[in-house]
């Protein structure tokens, strides 16, 4: 940290093996790289469907630890709209006082992304949450950075910087 405020400043990270496939997912999960924060704690694979899991190793005054994990989805369809609609009502029946804050399609290195910005609780911290997803030929990779609404402010550019920089490379013919 620098000044206070956590730094994009960033190693690469690979996420998953090309071509595994995730539980419940008949299509290979895309070959994904992305950069997290040199002082985050990463762990690929640190359990069965999840492709990265990455903690802040200084915990905020709020006590809640900001995270970003990054997992693969098995949507069953090619519409990313449908597949964005689905998501939010599934994100609302499984999240403690989920709120939508901000919903946007955006363009990231030539690949159509959906962002979503939500709030939920867990336990008694409200929490922030930013989420990006991708959709590669029927599979759905997403990021979610989570952060205690105190500290949003703090993370939420990091969030940001480490989306940017997720990169898939070319399927094989």
């Amino acid at each position: 940290m620098t000044g206070g405020r956590p730094q994009a400043d960033a190693g690469p990270v690979c996420a998953g093996p090309p071509g595994a496939h995730a539980p419940g997912m008949s299509a290979p999960t895309p070959d994904v790289s992305l950069s997290v924060p040199r002082q985050w704690s990463t762990h690929s694979e640190p359990e069965r469907g999840v492709l990265l899991a990455a903690r802040a190793r200084v915990v905020p005054a709020s006590g809640f630890p900001p995270s970003l994990l990054l997992v693969p989805e098995s949507v069953g369809e090619e519409d990313p709209d449908r597949w964005r609609a689905a998501s939010l009502v599934a994100l609302e029946g499984r999240l403690e006082a989920f709120a939508l804050e901000d919903d946007d399609v955006l363009d990231l290195d030539g690949l159509r992304v959906d962002y979503l910005r939500f709030a939920h609780r867990v336990g008694g911290v409200d929490v922030l949450c930013e989420r990006w997803q991708w959709l590669l030929d029927g599979v759905g990779v997403v990021l979610t950075g989570s952060v205690a609404r105190d500290d949003y402010a703090d993370y939420c550019e990091v969030f940001e910087g480490v989306a940017a920089t997720v990169r898939f490379a070319p399927r094989a013919a």
